[in-house]
């Protein structure tokens, strides 16, 4: 069976309470609300923090905590291991763009044995591609290959997942509902294709799509292509989407730079999106007058009165 097809344990299933669960840390608020999350539960963390992406504060969280670059995955199996380590989850950003394309990736990040082989057949071999979907996959084929099941981190912290109705009190107007209509179908195809989770839309228009660059960069040329018009942002999971990485997030800053640019509402699907301190998300879209509401595919289909108050 492809990993990817696994079923996802139940967090009573996945580490009884006491048990050490390793977190491999990138950038952002998300690696530390799953930190936090195990130690409500009691688990101990043993944290691989990658180096120029994870926040220092996750040494006063986690039980264990050693900083790593990006390509040393040797070193964090074995960091693993040394603490007992039967599951592990990913939580947070890598800039995938800085990795792969400021320099060579192998000279930058001076990657380990364990790293080379597993990671040969995309960047040396070139007889695999580099989409996130077939890189991920690849980490965590080799991690259960060596006795480590890599578990979603919404299974550890399932209150991040946003569910469906509206995240503010600003409410789409009927030109912003008949943009999410035709947006949602094209962000899901993007999503399809893993070129990315995110488009934006205006007047029935895609304006940008989400490629290696992310979201928030999608979003900054979407403010200079639109000016202060008004667009709407779009962010789906995928039709495939594996719970175990690269799962939608957002976060503060991203109604920060929806704001900034001139965006007025953002429609993310229920049940499959993070939301990174939720409240601070919606104060600050309250602030500036943008709409943001969940919805699945199945109600958007259904249901002509979704986005009523």
């Amino acid at each position: 069976m492809n990993s990817a097809t696994l079923p996802s344990p139940s967090i009573a299933n996945a580490s009884p309470s006491g048990s050490t669960v390793g977190l491999i840390a990138g950038w952002g608020r998300f690696p530390i609300l799953v930190a936090e999350s195990l130690k409500r539960q009691n688990h101990r963390v043993a944290c691989a923090a990658i180096r120029g992406h994870a926040c220092e504060s996750l040494n006063d969280i986690c039980d264990e905590v050693r900083w790593f670059g990006v390509a040393k995955m040797g070193g964090q199996l074995r960091f693993f291991r040394r603490h007992g380590v039967q599951r592990m989850t990913m939580a947070g950003k890598l800039f995938k763009a800085d990795l792969m394309f400021q320099g060579s990736v192998w000279l930058r990040h001076l990657p380990d044995l364990f790293c080379i082989r597993t990671m040969a057949p995309h960047f040396i071999t070139r007889s695999k591609d580099t989409r996130d979907d077939t890189l991920l996959t690849a980490v965590t084929d080799a991690y259960l290959a060596r006795g480590i099941e890599v578990c979603p981190a919404t299974d550890f912290a399932p209150e991040l997942l946003v569910k469906q109705g509206h995240h503010s009190t600003q409410r789409l107007n009927a030109k912003q509902q008949a943009d999410v209509r035709f947006g949602w179908t094209i962000a899901k195809q993007m999503g399809g294709l893993d070129i990315g989770q995110s488009i934006t839309v205006k007047d029935q228009t895609v304006v940008a799509v989400e490629a290696v660059e992310g979201t928030d960069a999608c979003i900054e040329r979407s403010g200079k292509l639109c000016g202060k018009r008004g667009f709407t942002l779009i962010k789906v999971a995928k039709p495939q989407q594996d719970m175990r990485f690269d799962v939608p997030t957002i976060g503060p800053q991203t109604i920060e730079l929806l704001a900034a640019a001139g965006g007025s509402c953002i429609v993310i699907e229920a049940d499959k999106t993070i939301v990174v301190d939720r409240e601070e998300v919606t104060r600050i879209a309250n602030a500036h007058r943008i709409a943001i509401v969940a919805v699945n595919d199945a109600e958007l289909a259904e249901n002509e009165n979704i986005f009523a108050a």
